[in-house]
């Protein structure tokens, strides 16, 4: 795998995947990180993941490879340089004792392989992004299907709105969120990821 710097991850971008889980649709962009240690990237191998720890949801997310630092006035096409698709696997029930608390969300986002990506690809440019749907199938059936032509935030404005707020660099990654459909995951379900007809990474799961 290549070297990652930080790993941002944008929450509640797709208006209908804030609504299946009960949640305000945001009016600005909900960003929260990631250890690197969660990283695992998918080579039709396992993956093991936790088992014990309550409902274990998929969050199928296009992710952003971050080509330089940003200025103002610089270009999508200047920012992005790769691209890949990934899971923010999210601990479902221990994530929502911790948001009746008020605590932040680390326990249910930042365990080990919960930022599961495929191998990078050419950032190909928005608008062949904004045609082409990325898949998620479980078990050889569709799971989740999203685009970021439905996203709340587009590209631009997560990447203006994180450099602000928290810097990015060369080698930083963004997961720009996930649509509707999200679900549980069990033991020896096989994730398989889909752009457009295009497969890019598979894994089973193993939950321990």
């Amino acid at each position: 795998m290549k070297k990652i710097g930080n790993i941002y991850c944008v929450g509640r971008n797709y208006k209908l995947h804030a609504e299946e889980l009960g949640n305000d649709v945001p009016t600005k962009p909900m960003i929260f990180g990631k250890p690197t240690h969660a990283l695992a990237e998918t080579a039709g191998g396992e993956i093991v993941l936790p088992g014990t720890r309550g409902e274990l949801h998929y969050e199928t997310e296009l992710i952003i490879h971050i080509a330089r630092s940003y200025e103002p006035g610089v270009t999508l096409d200047e920012m992005v340089d790769e691209i890949a698709l990934g899971i923010d696997f999210t601990l479902r029930d221990v994530q929502s004792e911790l948001k009746k608390k008020g605590h932040p969300w680390l326990l249910a986002k930042g365990f080990k392989n919960s930022a599961i990506l495929t191998p990078f690809h050419a950032f190909p440019g928005l608008d062949e992004c904004l045609k082409t749907d990325f898949t998620l199938l479980k078990n050889g059936e569709q799971a989740q299907r999203g685009n970021i032509r439905n996203v709340i935030f587009d590209l631009m404005t997560l990447i203006q709105y994180i450099s602000e707020h928290f810097g990015l660099e060369k080698g930083d990654i963004i997961y720009t969120g996930t649509p509707e459909g999200v679900g549980p995951v069990a033991d020896g379900d096989v994730l398989t990821f889909l752009w457009g007809d295009q497969k890019w990474g598979e894994f089973t799961a193993r939950l321990r």
